[in-house]
């Protein structure tokens, strides 16, 4: 089989200043063309990988997170000293994490934009696809909670910052996982967060 590789997403929004503002900020995301229909905005050498359509007659969903469609869209930083930075750079400009989850094999931010779109912000805490693979598809620990520990961002980046290393930090919050229990649990309460930053 030959398998194509994921090139973009496009949304539809009534905001498109707001979004392609937000994703310039949040992701480097900068505009290769736009006109008052839409916007084709890139990150890297691609021709676009987040595109906007502002069409004629579209309202907000006041209930989107109970109907059905995607959860998130995710941007993935070689390191996890690189997400602690993007984390900082963003709290600066006033852009703060809806909440975060420690997955086991990533470490996830989860913003919200201005249409009310996750977008998550992670790094491989194996820094080798191949191994966060295999640990996701082996791990006791993943199995048993596959939604992951929530954490506060501020707090592991002050102790990233004193030096303490990424691979004591992780053990600290997945050690976590006892206080959120089951993970049907654990999703029940990312929904909530949803919710509760609409």
């Amino acid at each position: 089989m030959i398998k194509p590789k994921l090139h973009h997403v496009t949304m539809k929004t009534t905001r498109l200043d707001e979004m392609v503002a937000w994703y310039a900020l949040v992701v480097g995301a900068r505009v290769q063309f736009r006109d008052k229909m839409g916007a084709w905005t890139t990150n890297d050498a691609a021709n676009h990988r987040i595109a906007f359509l502002a069409l004629p007659g579209l309202s907000d969903d006041a209930d989107k997170v109970r109907h059905n469609g995607m959860h998130h869209c995710a941007f993935e930083y070689d390191s996890f000293a690189d997400l602690m930075a993007s984390f900082d750079r963003l709290r600066q400009a006033g852009v703060e994490p809806a909440f975060c989850l420690d997955h086991g094999m990533t470490i996830s931010l989860y913003y919200k934009d201005p249409e009310g779109n996750f977008v998550e912000l992670q790094s491989d805490s194996f820094s080798d696809w191949t191994l966060s693979s295999e640990w996701m598809r082996t791990s006791v620990d993943f199995a048993q909670n596959p939604i992951g520990t929530f954490f506060d961002p501020a707090r592991v980046y002050d102790a990233f910052k004193s030096g303490i290393d990424f691979k004591a930090l992780q053990q600290t919050t997945r050690r976590r996982r006892s206080a959120v229990g089951d993970w049907r649990v654990a999703s029940t309460i990312a929904t909530a967060f949803t919710s509760s930053a609409k």
